[in-house]
C-alpha cells in the first residue's frame, strides 16, 4: 500500500540526480528516490552487507565474486531494474525503419515476419 506523505525538501544534488536516473530507467523521480530509499533502508538495516563493496560492484569497481549471498542477490536484483529499464526503452522496429533498413520478428504464435526496408 502506498500512502501520501508530507512533502519533503531534498538537496537539489539529490534530486537532480534522480531526475537524471530516470532517463535510464522506468521510473518517475518520486519512485526513483522511493528505490534508493529502500535498497538503503535494507542496507543499513543489515549488519551482514558491506555497502562499500556493493557500490563497488555496481560502479564496476568492485568484485561480484567477493559478496555474500545476500549481497549479490542485492546486486542481481539492481541488474535486473537496470536490464528491464533499458529493454522497456528499446523500440527496434523505430530505430531500423528510421534507417532504411530490413528488420524480422516473431510474433506471439511463433511466425516469422519480415518487414522489409522502406525508402
Amino acid at each position: 500500500m502506498t500512502r501520501t506523505s508530507q512533502p519533503t525538501r531534498l538537496p537539489a544534488d539529490v534530486y537532480d540526480s534522480a531526475a537524471a536516473a530516470t532517463l535510464t530507467t522506468s521510473r518517475t523521480v518520486p519512485q526513483q528516490i522511493a528505490h534508493w530509499a529502500r535498497i538503503g533502508r535494507e542496507i543499513e538495516m543489515s549488519p551482514r552487507m558491506n555497502h562499500r563493496a556493493i557500490t563497488a560492484v555496481l560502479t564496476g569497481t568492485g568484485s561480484y565474486d567477493s559478496l555474500s549471498e545476500h549481497e549479490q542477490a542485492i546486486i542481481r536484483e539492481e541488474w535486473a531494474d537496470r536490464a528491464a529499464s533499458l529493454r522497456s526503452q528499446q523500440n527496434y522496429a523505430e530505430q531500423f525503419t528510421a534507417a532504411g533498413e530490413s528488420y524480422s520478428e516473431v510474433d506471439e504464435d511463433g511466425n516469422l515476419i519480415v518487414h522489409p526496408a522502406r525508402g
